[in-house]
């Protein structure tokens, strides 16, 4: 069963978020790891893609935004929120799955759940204790830069407006734990689905854990 996890930032530093996405860190302390000359050491293997940046970086585009929006300028804003979808280690030999495909189901989702949002989407192919779970990082800027349709799990109209922002609420994360058993009926029905404007950039590295500047807020199974 895929499972996820969510967690809220403070961070103004958006280019953290990528940083930990397509850089090596330590499990334990969360800080970079360094190759013998200072540098940081790129992961194994990961996809990366960003959506909603009009073409420039996350972290440049992000910012742009709030300004624009005089949104998270405070530092007791939550600047960003990260999600988690991580697919069952079985999911890989017995139905097929693959980090490219795992790509494309997170950002399929985060197009259908994240509307408005400015977003990284970056797959790695392993949990950090090498439990070959294939899971998929989303992290979203806390602020909706357009107006969106009213989704299922959002409860006001604020929910929707540009200039507003993501709350994840109790009845979001029991949708988002609905739309894991469909991916779930998608694993093991093995039933091909269509993806359309695939762009992502394919790095080396290796999979570790979470942002070490977040507060873990749910996690559902």
């Amino acid at each position: 069963m895929a499972t996820f996890k969510h967690i809220s930032s403070k961070n103004a530093d958006y280019g953290a978020a990528e940083q930990y996405l397509t850089f090596e860190h330590d499990e334990f302390t969360m800080k970079p790891t360094l190759d013998g000359n200072g540098r940081l050491v790129l992961r194994d293997d990961y996809r990366i893609s960003s959506l909603n940046c009009g073409g420039e970086d996350f972290a440049i585009a992000c910012m742009r935004s709030n300004l624009k929006y005089g949104k998270n300028q405070k530092w007791e804003d939550v600047k960003s929120h990260h999600y988690i979808i991580s697919f069952a280690p079985r999911d890989a030999p017995d139905n097929g799955l693959t980090v490219d495909r795992a790509q494309e189901l997170g950002e399929q989702f985060c197009k259908e759940h994240f509307p408005g949002h400015q977003a990284l989407v970056c797959t790695h192919p392993d949990g950090h204790n090498h439990s070959g779970n294939i899971h998929v990082h989303i992290v979203i800027n806390s602020l909706r830069i357009a107006e969106v349709p009213l989704l299922p799990y959002m409860e006001r109209p604020a929910d929707t407006r540009e200039g507003c922002k993501h709350r994840c609420t109790d009845a979001a994360m029991e949708y988002f734990k609905e739309h894991g058993r469909i991916y779930d009926r998608i694993m093991d029905r093995c039933v091909p689905v269509a993806f359309s404007g695939k762009n992502y950039r394919i790095g080396r590295g290796r999979a570790n854990m979470e942002n070490a500047s977040g507060i873990l807020k749910h996690e559902t199974v």
